[in-house]
This record gives structure tokens, sequence and C-alpha cells, in this order.
């Protein structure tokens, strides 16, 4: 049970020792990313330093900005692939042939086996694509075809047994037949060069040329040297590592050293000598740890196909990244180098361990919570911590000061014995008292949080605090109070603010630059300098950092780290800038930092990790911008791509004025961003800001002659070249010189027959004046009749207000006459001891009823309204004399009780009248008689 508890923890140890190791970065690319299936076979490069990978789907093309995918030609899996001077050739499923380059740009495909008219096996596969001088030799399970590129021409070498893998050494190739043993094909047949037991046996991954000699690798068992015709175990310290782990893919860098791509534990990557270097899986930041192929392009970049995704992993980068994956030291807050050790302090605590060592960081006892700042002072280590402030001797924590929350430490001028540090209440002073430092008094009169601070002389010191800005404090000399507290009102307070003394001057940074105290005018200025260490569009945080030991002040914005390094030629500083952008650094917004720590190397901290940036190895080289696609589009057609060739004059119709450009530099950095910035001379003649779209799209471009230009940047560099491509937009239709010529034909025609309008004008004019006195007495005369005629219709109009008036006193002449008749004759009847009363009813009855006050009533109606009654008598023929009369009664608008005594009956019997008229009129029921009768 000890055995087992030891050998456990033993791996424990190992496996958190590979835990803490630095890796370089590492770029992971998914299907989703390229746009394919998962698996990858093969990988190889171009002249242009595109990258190409034979996938399950067919062949990726990245050039830096983008992936593109060209669809197997015979849709089965993409075996392998090498590009050969211009071409890539690709194997594939009883098929190999390669890729060309259009004139638009795009690749297409040609079966090089159909053009050879061969004859495969059943299920055969091309595996394996090697080019040696004027041959390209095809390797499938079965034989390899040697193709000569001048001739065209092909020779085959079959193998009784299956040919597993295919290998080139130098200007040699090599291959191995399962269970057989390994040749080397010269002149154009097979040669055995061993059929020791360990081929027959094991598997080949690769075969190298190590110290003049060949070195075999098998899959299982580790490397073996052929010596005298024998193979021999080649005894390195990474064996016990490769050893039980399958090794699938390999491949020997320029600098000698191998990476090994495992099935199931990522890669190892070991010395010429064959030193273990370091392992990465899956767990370090590698995609999977299925590496199917092993590719390390121009620029040292280890290309990783994977069983899931492809991998580039910058080797040669200048940065270095530890991630703390599991969360047991969190996000660094402050670093430093002391005596030989690496120390971090975190929100977590302060750890450390030996400096060079992949061993596991530590904790030191004590020290949990939040770590703010570590600082030398004097050959003494001190931390401030968030639980006070600690002095650091042999990885151990003694606390000097229980003031909680420190933030900063600074020793005092003219005062070796004391320090000034301030806390979350205040300002304190640390006093040096028997070898022992120990806190002596808090600065009273100030309690503010005290995060900057910085001396200005013995007795005067600035404090930045982000929520109440900028004081002035004066203390007495002893330090121990407050005298005048005075706050700056020149510059803006805000977040992300910091105050800091660099070479005698205090610096004051915020979003709108830096500013500098100038004491003769006790105000902040603004340094236009300084203030280039960022810019306020790239602004994440004003946080400066001075690196006493190499003397740079360094600043931090959104796409890299800036410092200020002295002129050498003169007293302006130099501003450098390192590619790390915001979005890859993963900061620790406003609390950003970065430390020396040797060789040119410094540690940059990160919320959950950091990055050791090595300096030395930045590279000025060049670089090439390249325009991939010119991309055309009306809004009723999509995109087409590449319409036209990017090396010719563009000529595109007036309605596809819709141009998309699409732009890279094919550089594989994890961080080094390229930044593009464009113009397109004839519309948009000043460069674009700085952005790291590698597209961009003009849209409703007007007709004419532009000149598209591209250039790029990375970190300080611009490329070497802008890219450029010229193009017209055709005039539209009614701008074209057809058109142009009728409008001119047009304007001749309107221009001659304005000539003619005008002419008739004039003639019309001479007229108009012939016959204005002739319209003249017409008007007159017309005046004349007009107002004779207004006489005639006055008179007429009082002839039929006379005609009325005689209508109306006719009526009621004849109404007031009747009325008066049937009274009489009422009193006559109750009258019966007269005699010969009824003789005079007679008479008055006949008087009632004389049809002479008829006939004068209808002359006055006939005079008044005239052919109504005829009107009348032609709708409603079967009208009677007295339904007649009774409308000329209705026409009058009389009631039935007015109506009565004229026709000499009783109202009812009106109603009666007027009942019987509707039905002979054949009126609606909701309709009114009388409505009707004045409509008419």
């Amino acid at each position: 049970m000890r055995l087992l508890y030891f050998v456990l923890l033993l791996c424990f140890h190992a496996s958190t020792t590979l835990l803490a190791q630095e890796r370089s970065p590492i770029q992971i690319f998914s299907p989703k990313d390229y746009g394919a299936e998962s698996q990858n076979w093969a990988i190889s490069q171009s002249s242009e330093k595109y990258i190409y990978v034979a996938n399950n789907k067919g062949l990726l093309e990245y050039n830096g900005a983008e992936w593109a995918l060209y669809l197997s030609p015979n849709k089965t899996i993409l075996r392998s692939v090498n590009v050969i001077d211009s071409l890539i050739y690709t194997g594939s499923y009883r098929d190999f042939g390669y890729w060309k380059r259009n004139n638009l740009g795009k690749l297409e495909y040609a079966s090089l086996s159909d053009e050879l008219n061969l004859t495969f096996f059943e299920d055969e596969e091309i595996w394996n694509i090697i080019n040696v001088n004027d041959f390209i030799l095809f390797q499938s399970l079965k034989r390899i075809y040697i193709y000569n590129k001048k001739l065209g021409n092909y020779a085959i070498i079959n193998s009784d047994s299956t040919i597993y893998k295919m290998f080139k050494v130098n200007e040699s190739i090599y291959f191995q037949s399962v269970k057989d043993g390994v040749y080397e094909i010269v002149n154009g047949s097979s040669k055995l060069v061993s059929k020791d037991a360990v081929v027959q046996e094991n598997l080949l991954v690769n075969i190298f040329n190590h110290q003049g000699k060949l070195l075999f690798q098998t899959e299982d068992y580790g490397f073996f040297i052929l010596n005298e015709n024998k193979l021999e175990s080649w005894d390195i310290s990474a064996n016990d590592k490769i050893y039980n782990n399958r090794i699938y893919s390999s491949i020997q860098l320029k600098d000698n050293s191998f990476i090994l791509g495992s099935i199931s534990n990522g890669i190892f990557h070991i010395d010429a000598n064959g030193n273990l270097l370091s392992q990465i899986d899956q767990s370090h930041g590698l995609g999977n740890n299925t590496v199917l192929s092993v590719f390390e392009d121009v620029e040292n970049n280890i290309w990783l196909g994977l069983e899931n995704g492809v991998n580039c992993i910058n080797i040669k980068s200048p940065y270095k990244i530890f991630n703390d994956d599991n969360g047991n030291i969190g996000a660094v807050n402050a670093s430093i180098l002391y005596d030989d050790f690496l120390y971090l302090g975190t929100n977590q605590g302060l750890f450390y361990k030996k400096y060079g060592t992949n061993n596991d960081f530590k904790k030191v006892e004590g020290t949990q919570g939040a770590t703010w700042c570590l600082t030398e002072i004097n050959n003494t280590l001190f931390c401030g911590h968030n639980s006070g402030t600690f002095v650091i001797k042999n990885n151990k924590a003694r606390k000097v000061a229980d003031v909680i929350g420190t933030w900063s430490i600074k020793p005092i001028e003219g005062a070796n014995n004391l320090l000034l540090q301030g806390n979350y209440t205040g300002l304190y002073v640390l006093e040096h008292v028997n070898g022992i430092w120990q806190l002596r008094n808090k600065i009273e009169g100030f309690d503010a949080s005290t995060r900057y601070f910085e001396f200005f002389n013995d007795h005067e010191i600035f404090v930045s605090h982000e929520y109440k800005g900028v004081f002035k404090i004066d203390v007495d000399k002893a330090l121990t109070k407050t005298l005048h507290i005075t706050e700056e009102t020149t510059i803006n307070k805000g977040l992300k603010t910091s105050l800091i003394k660099y070479k005698d001057k205090i610096l004051y940074s915020e979003k709108k630059g830096v500013f500098a105290y100038q004491p003769s005018i006790q105000k902040f200025v603004k340094d236009t300098i300084l203030s280039a260490l960022f810019k306020e569009q790239e602004f994440t945080s004003g946080k400066l950092v001075n690196d006493t030991k190499t003397n740079k002040l360094w600043a931090f914005s959104e796409y890299g780290l800036n410092y200020l390094t002295p002129g050498k030629l003169s007293n302006t500083p130099t501003i450098n800038k390192i590619s790390l952008p915001a979005f890859v650094r993963n900061d620790v917004s406003g609390y950003e930092n970065i430390s020396y720590l040797k060789d040119h190397k410094y540690l940059y901290g990160t919320s959950h990790g950091y990055i050791v940036i090595d300096t030395h190895l930045f590279q000025d080289k060049p670089y090439q911008i390249n325009i991939n696609t010119i991309s055309n589009s009306t809004y009723d057609d999509g995109y087409t791509t590449l319409l036209h060739n990017k090396h010719e004059f563009g000529k595109f119709k007036n309605n596809e004025n819709n141009i998309k450009f699409s732009y890279n530099i094919p550089e594989y950095k994890r961080y080094l961003v390229a930044e593009y910035q464009y113009k397109l001379d004839g519309i948009y003649d000043k460069w674009s800001t700085w952005s790291t779209n590698s597209s961009v799209l003009f849209e409703n471009l007007p007709y004419g002659n532009y000149k598209f230009s591209v250039r790029a940047r990375l970190g300080n560099h611009l490329s070497e070249n802008t890219a450029s491509y010229s193009f017209n937009i055709e005039r539209p239709w009614y701008l074209s010189n057809i058109a142009i010529i009728c409008y001119f034909l047009l304007v001749l025609i309107f221009s001659l027959f304005m000539h003619m309008l005008y002419t008739r004008y004039y003639k019309k004019q001479r007229l108009k004046i012939l016959l204005a006195k002739e319209r003249e007495l017409e008007l007159k005369e017309l005046e004349n009749k007009q107002q004779l005629m207004r006489f005639n219709n006055d008179n007429l109009r009082q002839d039929i207000e006379n005609k009325n008036r005689e209508l109306s006193i006719s009526t009621m002449s004849l109404i007031k006459k009747n009325e008066f008749l049937n009274s009489l004759k009422n009193d006559l009847q109750k009258i019966t001891d007269v005699k010969n009363i009824k003789q005079v009813i007679k008479v008055i009855d006949r008087n009632l009823n004389n049809a002479d006050d008829w006939n004068v009533f209808q002359e006055a109606f006939n005079n008044a309204d005239k052919d109504f009654l005829k009107k009348i008598k032609a709708l409603h023929l079967q009208l009677t004399s007295n339904d007649l009369r009774l409308c000329a009664y209705l026409r009058l608008n009389l009631s039935s009780k007015e109506i009565a005594p004229l026709l000499n009956i009783s109202p009812r019997s009106v109603e009666v009248k007027r009942y019987r008229l509707r039905k002979k009129m054949d009126l609606p029921h909701e309709s009114s008689l009388t409505d009707y009768i004045l409509e008419i």
C-alpha cells in the first residue's frame, strides 16, 4: 500500500509539474472555423505561405485571414497533400492529381491519374505524396506511382505486402513493406535496406538522418539507429515518455529537434539529443490529443492535423504562456524575480517556484487572500497584501504591518530607515528598527484609499483616487499629520487612471493622455510625447508601469503593449509596440502589471496566469499584403466570387457597383494581429482608420475610375508593399455617348420647336393688338347686353314675386271666405224656427263650391309655379282634377286643416284624400307625400 501511495504521489507530482510549464502560443481551428469535417490527414504550404490541409471533405486553404474549402473532386476523403512548385497535389480514393489557380484566383482540379489512364486496385487510396528532383511519388498501401514531370510518363513499384509508409531522407526515398523490411527506391526499383526484426515486427512512423546515419522511429518502441545493417535502440532520456505512447506522425524540425504526434497524448517535443523539451496535450491547450499529421512551415510554426481540427503552435514565438486552467493560482496582480525565485502575487495569495524550472508553484504560508504589490527595496522583498504588509525571506512571510489592505510601498528619499505605504484607509509609515521593519504611524488627516501616490518633495505627496480625483498633500517633516490638502482641478478624474513618478516627473494618465506636473505653474499639462503611449480610441487602462531595472515606461492599449525607451541619437524617447491585443491578453483590467525577469524577458500577469515576453525574439521582417478576391454584386444577384483577374484593369457595368475586396497577410503568429488600412481614390481619397477586418465592401459606387489601395501593419511594422487594384464603373445608359448624342438632338429639335412657337407667338401678339379694340367694343356691347339682361331679370323677378304675393293673398282670401261661410252655415243650421233657412244654406253651399274661386286660384298658381300641374299630370296620368287641386295645395305646403276649407270638407276627409293620392302615385310607405310634391 505504501508503495502504491508513493507511485500515485509521484504521478501526481509529475502531472502538476507539467501543469506548471510555460508553453508556446497555440491557435486552434475547429471544423466550425474552417467549414469542413473534423479529420485532417496532411498539411503543406505554398510559396505564398498559404497553408493547405487534406481534409475528409476536401482541400482546405488558409491565408492567415480566412479559410476556403474546395470540395473533393470525387467526393471522397483527401488523404495527402503536397505543394510542388505552383501546383497543389492531392491524393484520394482511387485518384490523384493537382490543383491550379485560374485567372480569377480560384483553384481548379485536374486528375493526373485520369490523364495517365491508370487502373487502380479495389479500395486503393493515395496516402503520401513526395517529390524528388523531377519526380513525384504517390504512395498507396499497395504500390508506389512514380510520375516524371518533364516526360509526363510514369512507373510503378509493387510490393508483395502492404506498403505502410513512404519516407524522404535527404534526396533518397524509403518505404516500409509490412512484415518484410525497409526498401530504398533506386533508379525506379526497390532495393532492400534492412530486414531487421525491428522493422518486420513494428510499424515505422518516420525515418530521419541523424548524424549521418538513418534513424528509424517506430510507433510504440521509440527510435532505432541503423548501424552496419543492424538496428540499435537509441537510448535517450525521452524514452520513458514515448515508450508505450503510440506515435502516429512525426517530423524533424529545421533545428534538428523532433515533434512526435501521438494517438492519445498530444505531441512530444524532444531535442536532437533525445531530451524531452515539452509535452503538449489537450490539458495544456491543444485542440485534440490525436495527431494525424505534423508540418513545419517556413516561419517554424508547427501545424498539426488532428482527429478534430487543425492547430498551429508558434514554437519560435517570443511569447510563452502559463495558464492556470485549474484555478489553483488565480489572477496575477504582481510578479517579481527575487533570489532566483519567481514570485506571483494573485487574488488568492503569494506563490513561488524556482525560476527556469517546470516545477509547480507553491503558496507562501499565511498569504491567503489578494496580493496587491511585490516590491524589492534595499534587497528586501515587501509584499502588499489585503491583510497587511509582509517581508518575504526564504519563501516565508513575516507580517510587519497589521493594517488592512496595503496597495503599494515606496522608499522615502533621504530616509533609508523609513518607507511610505498606501492602504485602504490612507498613508502609513514603516520604520526599520534593530534590523526589523515595523509599522511606525499613520499620517493623520487623510483617510481615503491610497492606491497611487508619489513623493514630490520631502513634504508634499501626490495621491490619486479614481472616484475623488488627485490631491496634493502637505505633511509635516516628521510624516505624522497632514497640514494642507489641495485638490487638482486641471485634470479629469475617473476609473482606470493612475499616477506614477518617471524620471523625477509626476505623471497622471487617463483616457485623454498622459499629463505631467509643472511645478512652475503648479498644474498638470499634457505631455504630447508620453501621450503617444496609447490612443484615445484604443484606451483600455491608464495604468503605467515604471520598470526601473530596464528604464522602460510601460503602457497598455487595446491592440498591444507599448513601452518608452530613451532615444539613441537624441533626447526624444522612442515608443515601441508589442502586438498583444487585449482580447488575447485576458487582462485584469485596471490591474495590469509587467515585471522584468532576465535575458530580455518580461512577465505579464493575466486573469488566469501569465505571459512571458522575450523582446529579443521579436524580428523585424518584411510583410507582404495580398488582395485575395474581388467580388461585385447587384442587389438582385448574390455575390459572385472573383469576377475579375486582380492583375488586370477591372471594367464593371453600372449596376455592378457593389465592390467587395478581401485581403490578407499570410502570418500565423497567435498574438501578432494584422491591422489593415485602405483608401479608394476617386471617392475616398484618405486612408481609413486601422481595422482588423480583412475585407471591405463599397456599396452603390457612382460611375468613374477608381483605384483601391490597402496596406497593413503588424505591431510597429508596416507591410513592405501597398496592394492596389484599378477599375472602372461604366456610366449608366442614360449617360452613355449614344444617350448624350440623343440628348443633343433632342435639345436641337426642342430649340427649333421653341423658335417656331415664339414666331407664332409674336404673330399672334400682332393679331391680338389689332383685335384689342374690337374686343373692347365687343366687351362694351356685352356689358350693355348684360345690363339690359339684369334689368329684364329684375323685372321678371319682381313679376314673380308679385304673382307669388297675389297667389298667397288669393289663397288666404279663399280660405278665409270659405271658413267664414262654413262658420255661417253651421250657425244657421243651428236655428230651427226661422223660415226659409234652407234657402240661405243653399246659397252658402253654392258660394263654397264656386268653380270660379278655383279658376282664379289656378291662374294665380300657374303664374307662380308654371307647368307644375302639367308635370305631375305627365308623371301620374291617373290623377283627376280634384287630385290635381289637392296637389296644388300641397305644393303650397298647406296643412290638412288649411286645405279643408278650400275643398269644403273636413280635415279628416283631407287625410283620406291624401292617402288615396299616395296610392295613385304608388309612393312607398316611408316616403313623404308633401316632400315628393315639393321636389317635382
